[in-house]
């Protein structure tokens, strides 16, 4: 088969998608010697993106998502390509697009939590309009949790069989030896005492501010005893986050430190007290994983998707809604050797059950259960 895949979001701009596209193509050319591919780039990462194998081929696709480009350039390059199938990483597809495709679908929090992002009319109109075409008309869909196979189900009215979960998986990367001392990271990061730990975007559904302000509780309880160490790139339109560590008087517990290159992100995981995940909604949820194969404590919120890839027994879960239960449940795992003891050790073991190369041998299989009906 000749396999297009979609990775206008491939590179470390796009966080969690992402690293996704980019396991995938990397983990299918290990896998994949028969099929060829053709791999769809934006301008930003088209030269530097080397083919991971002979078979493997890309094309200039410098279409942003959202935009009339999408929906008719990228729609005139795809059906120039004559693809026998085309996997499409998220739910941004054209809409016109008629020939076999496969689509990723990671979360549904565009309908549940739509945010800042989603307050202008027509990007909520494309949004909709975009997943009920993508959902409707791929041959197939993957959903990263069983949860999100249900909310798709639910909000689309999709048949289960044409819905396969297959779960994301986590770089051995994370189960190295940092590069960055302890003491070099806490330098260059202006951390001065022992951190929690917070990796991600911000945004409405992460719960940051939540997440704040029962470190703030935490911190006057414990008489100031901790950081709160959070990553991710500085977002205007989610001002109240700087805003409420201004407010609370925060500024030298709580350390804005950015986007963080990987070396740093492992040091900064390897060394924390606990990986903090407070968000009211997730499809997926990778950064508890990320921390557990690091030997960090998980505490996380028992909602949406995030008990089932945790799972039991390998984190700490509280309420997102209850910040006492929040400052409770980081109190008890910063304070208790035991308990967290048996959660590094339990996390250890778990996430050995989540591998990108399995992630791209079962979306293989996806693509290979098609070919008979192409």
């Amino acid at each position: 088969m000749k396999i297009g895949i979609d990775a206008r979001m491939y590179g470390p701009a796009f966080t969690g998608i992402g690293r996704y596209t980019s396991e995938l193509i990397k983990n299918l050319a290990r896998l994949d010697s028969k099929n060829r591919y053709t791999v769809f780039l934006r301008k930003q990462v088209f030269d530097d993106f080397q083919a991971p194998g002979p078979n493997f081929e890309k094309a200039l696709a410098d279409f942003p998502h959202y935009s009339f480009g999408e929906q008719i350039g990228f729609l005139k390059l795809l059906n120039a390509s004559r693809l026998d199938l085309m996997h499409f990483t998220h739910f941004n597809a054209p809409i016109f697009y008629r020939r076999p495709s496969v689509v990723t679908i990671h979360d549904l929090t565009l309908s549940f939590f739509p945010g800042k992002k989603m307050t202008n009319f027509f990007h909520r109109l494309g949004y909709h309009v975009a997943m009920r075409s993508v959902t409707r008309h791929a041959k197939a869909i993957i959903a990263v949790s069983r949860h999100t196979k249900a909310d798709i189900e639910k909000a689309f009215g999709i048949p289960s069989e044409k819905i396969t979960v297959i779960y994301n998986g986590v770089s051995d990367n994370f189960g190295g030896t940092a590069p960055t001392s302890r003491t070099d990271l806490m330098q260059k990061f202006g951390i001065s005492r022992p951190y929690f730990l917070y990796t991600g975007v911000w945004r409405d559904h992460k719960n940051v501010v939540g997440m704040v302000k029962a470190f703030a509780e935490l911190n006057k309880e414990m008489g100031g005893q901790y950081n709160l160490v959070i990553t991710g790139r500085y977002n205007p339109a989610y001002r109240e986050i700087p805003d409420t560590i201004r407010e609370l008087k925060l500024e030298n517990d709580v350390p804005l430190v950015g986007l963080v290159a990987d070396s740093d992100l492992l040091a900064l995981y390897k060394n924390a007290i606990a990986y903090v995940f407070p968000s009211f909604y997730e499809g997926f949820g990778l950064p508890p994983l990320e921390a557990m194969q690091c030997g960090t404590p998980v505490v996380a919120s028992n909602t949406s998707a995030i008990p089932e890839v945790c799972g039991e027994g390998n984190a700490l879960y509280f309420d997102p809604y209850d910040l006492k239960d929040i400052k409770d449940k980081m109190k008890l795992i910063a304070t208790d050797p035991i308990i967290r003891q048996r959660l590094i050790e339990h996390g250890k073991e778990h996430v050995k059950g989540f591998g990108w190369d399995k992630m791209a041998m079962a979306t293989l299989g996806v693509y290979q259960s098609m070919q008979n009906s192409l």
